[in-house]
């Protein structure tokens, strides 16, 4: 028989050990916790609201287990001061039971809001009982405070068949719209209260693309049709700008470019995209759509509205 001797200290030194393993293997287990990317707060991720205004947010979430709600909440900074209290929370329960999930949600910010910076929180409770809190800082702004507050108020699309659509500054979008190969499209957009530079497109999208930007920057070009592409720069003065310029003759310094329907190239400067792949001309829904972003004051534009393109 082999006997091991311990002597009392090595002994209480082993003691300690199993202890302290035995209660590891007791303890509960780690649980995951969800995961927040690709946050964009605000339009272009620009950090501002505008009080009685829309507000983007987009994040891509991935549960720990399943993702039971989703909130934002926005609080004053203790170090700022404001005119009066007030805070503001909002939750979304669609998203429950989920994996994964791309929370891209608008919500206007409330009228009764005021200016200032503010905490803003992004809160995603998993259904295992975890908790993950983002936070960043946002300026909510009055529009009458705005260094420019782009609007759109008018833009006219037409074709050689004769067809007439309008949208002016109330955005009410013209329905039964259609395009058909071969068919040539016009169209020209102004946008007021802009200064400093600022970027327009004019794009031809697919539904199925899934893709609607909303700033210049979230444009990806293998999934659109650019019909037109201008810009303004270094502008002093409050102006409305748009993609044709009139001579005050009766003619145009720059007239609404002319494109066919199912083009083999798109309108896109400093060079024409071809209208494949992705982008590829098919039958079917589409959208056609304005951005616009003032990159000077770091603010954005965008509308679309739907149309049925045929003949392919």
């Amino acid at each position: 028989m082999n006997s091991r001797l311990y002597s009392l200290p090595s002994f209480f030194l082993l003691l300690i050990l199993l202890t302290t393993s035995s209660c590891e293997d007791n303890s509960d287990p780690v649980l995951p916790s969800p995961t927040i990317d690709n946050v964009e707060i605000g339009s272009g991720n620009n950090h501002i609201g505008v009080i009685g205004r829309d507000f983007h947010l987009n994040a891509d979430i991935v549960a720990g287990s399943k993702i039971d709600v989703v909130q934002v909440k926005i609080e004053q900074l203790a170090e700022e001061t404001y005119s009066s209290d007030w805070d503001f929370e909002l939750t979304w329960n669609q998203f429950k039971g989920v994996k994964n999930a791309n929370v891209h949600q608008h919500f206007d910010i409330p009228q009764d809001a005021v200016e200032g910076k503010y905490n803003f929180f992004i809160i995603v409770i998993d259904e295992n009982g975890t908790i993950l809190e983002e936070k960043a800082e946002i300026e909510l702004i009055h529009p009458s405070n705005l260094a420019v507050d782009p609007l759109l108020y008018i833009w006219m699309i037409t074709t050689d068949q004769g067809d007439f659509h309008y949208i002016n500054e109330d955005l009410q979008n013209p329905t039964n719209v259609d395009f058909s190969k071969g068919e040539i499209l016009n169209s020209d957009v102004s946008i007021s209260n802009v200064k400093g530079d600022g970027k327009i497109y004019l794009l031809l999208i697919r539904k199925d693309q899934d893709h609607l930007p909303e700033s210049v920057d979230a444009i990806d070009f293998s999934k659109v049709i650019v019909y037109d592409y201008f810009t303004h720069e270094n502008e002093e003065d409050v102006v409305s700008f748009g993609n044709v310029i009139y001579d005050g003759e009766g003619g145009f310094l720059r007239p609404a470019p002319e494109f066919e329907i199912g083009a083999v190239l798109d309108n896109n400067v400093p060079a024409s995209d071809l209208t494949s792949g992705d982008n590829s001309w098919k039958s079917g829904g589409y959208y056609f759509g304005v951005v616009y972003t003032n990159s000077t004051f770091n603010i954005s534009l965008h509308h679309y509205f739907e149309l049925n393109v045929s003949g392919f």
